[in-house]
């Protein structure tokens, strides 16, 4: 036979092939490998890995995964299965796969000691970080972790939140004079004010000038681009097709490519915090170059970065991951404090003996409390600080991976699969571990009956936190800024910002519910899970604010 026909031929009939091959043919094939070469690994995690009891997977795809994002309190949710299966159980996740939930102080300890090592980000994690903020401290870990922790510290001593303090303090009386001014406009003595946008407001300028030397100008009314797109997700549809793509997303990473609109947001984001990020850097190195800043930026965040990123030593860090740090920054400050501050504005006007009480205390103290003041002369706002940051953690959960096999001891006996009695589990290499930092900071079973409660005066005296959450080792025996080698480095840099705003606004404000104390809060969705008031669009906080005579 003819060698050119034979060629011919068998092009032809690749061809013929390859046209009658659909993208869902192909989809269907990946989709084959991949679940076959997820079987296959599971088979070889469990034989390695205790077997647990947990919930029945409710959903055919998303197993509980969907059930627990969409409720409107997922910590109670764990703490039920917590009651029902032990200290440490299994829970189906999407598409086949599992991981364990830890609940046990004990398990936790051994966990966290760990973390950045044995215990690593998810490779979805990991791929959603690098794609939005770069290779920085969010998303290194190890030694890389620890070099890029390390150059960033003296930004975060005791020495240099002092410094900053005045700038928290300012930023919170731009917010005064603006409430006053728009309760004097409204000729009454209260007006009603959408009070989450304001601390939003707060967060950004405060970042912006305490962290890069920059004022954003957001409480001079001015726009900015990066609180545009931030608060864009507010307002962003969460479909239930929206919820379960983003679900199937922490399966499939590259799934994030689709133009979705979530997608298309942090696109945006991305984009405007490199803009951003980028514009203010080389204005640092400019004004560095220039004499400027004649060494005054030494310890500020962004002085910090530059020095890092032309030391030659241990702690060097590329231009890459300065503009990473310097994003993961923007982000943590705006959304983290923001959150929290208006969690405690709408506690204090759900509970007004409590915000009478914290108002006698500032009244009583007079002058305007500075860093060391605010740590040892001020009890009752500190209290009421944590109990909302306890109460109202602003990153709710967290999930690892395993890296290696693992044992990981328990503080009580659970009961297995098998009805077998143990008091450590074995966790192999490629194992996920969960924790719901809210169920921890709320579980009754740490925290006592009336863990739910919002009653700041657990943290008063002797007595006031139960011995099982003394048990949990990190920072005031509660999960908000996690533990371990990743535990939050900006958490005094927030504390302070949260005392020194809240110790302005209630001095001056009395707070009440918009439509009274039996109005319902829910949960909107930003970046981070906010708080809203039931029935109104997008994550709005309307509360009555009234001038204190």
């Amino acid at each position: 036979m003819d060698s050119s026909y034979l060629l011919t031929s068998l092009h032809d009939s690749l061809l013929t092939v390859t046209r009658s091959v659909t993208l869902l043919d192909v989809a269907a094939a990946v989709a084959t490998v991949w679940a076959l070469r997820s079987a296959l690994r599971a088979a070889w995690r469990t034989s390695r890995t205790t077997r647990l009891r947990g919930p029945p997977r409710t959903d055919l795809i998303f197993g509980t995964s969907k059930q627990v994002f969409e409720s409107l309190d997922a910590g109670a949710i764990h703490e039920a299965w917590a009651r029902e299966y032990g200290v440490a159980y299994e829970v189906p996740t999407t598409l086949g796969g599992k991981k364990i939930m830890l609940t046990d102080p004990r398990a936790l300890a051994h966990y966290y000691a760990r973390e950045s090592w044995t215990y690593v980000q998810t490779e979805w994690t990991r791929f959603f970080l690098q794609r939005s903020f770069g290779r920085g401290i969010l998303w290194s870990h190890g030694e890389d972790h620890k070099r890029q922790r390390k150059s960033l510290t003296p930004a975060f001593t005791q020495a240099a939140i002092r410094n900053l303090t005045p700038i928290f303090y300012n930023s919170a009386h731009k917010v005064k004079f603006a409430w006053e001014a728009m309760i004097y406009a409204g000729g009454g003595d209260s007006t009603v004010i959408e009070v989450q946008n304001w601390m939003n407001r707060i967060s950004l300028d405060t970042i912006g000038l305490a962290g890069f030397s920059h004022d954003f100008g957001a409480l001079d009314g001015k726009p900015a681009s990066v609180a545009e797109v931030f608060d864009a997700f507010g307002s962003s549809n969460e479909s239930a097709a929206n919820v379960g793509f983003l679900l199937l997303t922490q399966v499939f990473p590259l799934f994030s490519y689709v133009p979705t609109s979530t997608s298309k947001l942090f696109c945006e984001m991305q984009r405007t915090m490199e803009d951003i990020s980028t514009e203010l850097l080389a204005r640092t190195k400019k004004e560095k170059d220039e004499g400027v800043l004649d060494g005054k930026e030494d310890k500020s965040i962004i002085g910090v970065l530059v020095k890092a990123n032309d030391s030659d030593s241990s702690i060097h860090l590329t231009h890459e991951e300065v503009l990473a740090q310097m994003k993961a920054l923007l982000v943590a400050g705006y959304e983290t404090t923001s959150i929290s501050m208006t969690w405690a504005l709408l506690e204090l006007a759900r509970n007004s003996d409590i915000q009478n009480k914290l108002r006698q205390e500032l009244l009583a103290f007079g002058e305007e409390p500075m860093y060391d003041q605010q740590q040892n002369s001020l009890p009752y706002l500190d209290a009421v600080v944590h109990e909302t940051l306890r109460v109202h953690p602003p990153v709710t959960n967290v999930v690892r991976v395993a890296t290696e096999d693992d044992v990981i001891p328990l503080s009580e006996p659970i009961v297995t699969q098998s009805g077998e009695v143990v008091n450590s589990i074995s966790v192999a290499h490629g194992t996920r571990i969960g924790i719901s930092i809210i169920c921890i900071n709320r579980s009754t079973k740490i925290w006592g009956e009336d863990a739910k409660v919002f009653r700041p005066e657990r943290w008063l005296g002797e007595g006031g936190i139960p011995k099982k959450a003394q048990d949990i080792q990190a920072y005031r025996h509660l999960l908000t800024f996690v533990d371990g080698p990743r535990t939050c480095l900006g958490k005094g840099f927030a504390v302070t910002e949260f005392k020194a705003v809240m110790s302005v606004l209630v001095k001056n404000f009395v707070f009440e519910m918009r439509d009274g104390p039996n109005t319902q809060v829910g949960r909107g969705r930003g970046l981070l899970p906010r708080p809203k008031i039931a029935g109104e669009e997008g994550n709005y906080v309307p509360l009555r604010v009234r001038r204190f005579e």
